[in-house]
């Protein structure tokens, strides 16, 4: 699991306590309409592109910055698609966590696809309607960025509302 100075610190005052985390999401979608998954170090699982906020970091570069921390490509942000949150997340090291994060969608426009970090072992496009398993809010985050209404998603007691 990557870990920045700023959450690695924390986390010697809180130990494993859960922590709410700001987060992004890059749903990235080539123009043969497939989305990138990667498959995660940690648990073996396929999961969005994505991770925490740096302080004093506006979400759309952290959408940038993670996209080629992890992935090695440039991306386009084309719109907000929402705003999401993780069930709690439970780390090989204990650390408990919950993202709550900004879904964004977007295009490659250059680099290299390759595994740049220790976070994943497995980097692939799939069709849309050839997903792997993915946990629920992660396929949900999918579908929303294929939703051709633009308006951005967010919830209220439950219910997915539009923007």
């Amino acid at each position: 699991m990557g870990i920045s100075d700023y959450i690695r610190g924390v986390r010697e005052k809180i130990g494993n306590d859960l922590l709410l985390l700001p987060a992004i999401s890059a749903i990235i979608i080539d123009a043969d309409e497939r989305v990138l998954l990667h498959r995660s170090s940690d648990d073996g699982n396929w999961y969005t592109i994505g991770g925490a906020i740096d302080p004093g970091e506006e979400p759309g570069d952290a959408c940038l910055r993670e996209v080629r921390e992890e992935t090695g490509l440039e991306v386009e942000i084309e719109r907000l698609v929402g705003v999401h949150a993780s069930p709690v997340v439970v780390y090989p090291n204990g650390h408990q966590t919950r993202y709550i994060g900004i879904t964004f969608r977007c295009r490659p426009i250059g680099g290299t696809l390759g595994i740049n970090d220790d976070e994943s072992i497995e980097l692939r496009y799939f069709e849309r309607d050839q997903l792997p398993d993915l946990r629920p809010d992660q396929r949900l985050r999918v579908e929303h960025a294929f939703d051709v209404d633009r308006r951005p998603y967010y919830q209220v007691n439950g219910i997915w509302r539009r923007g």
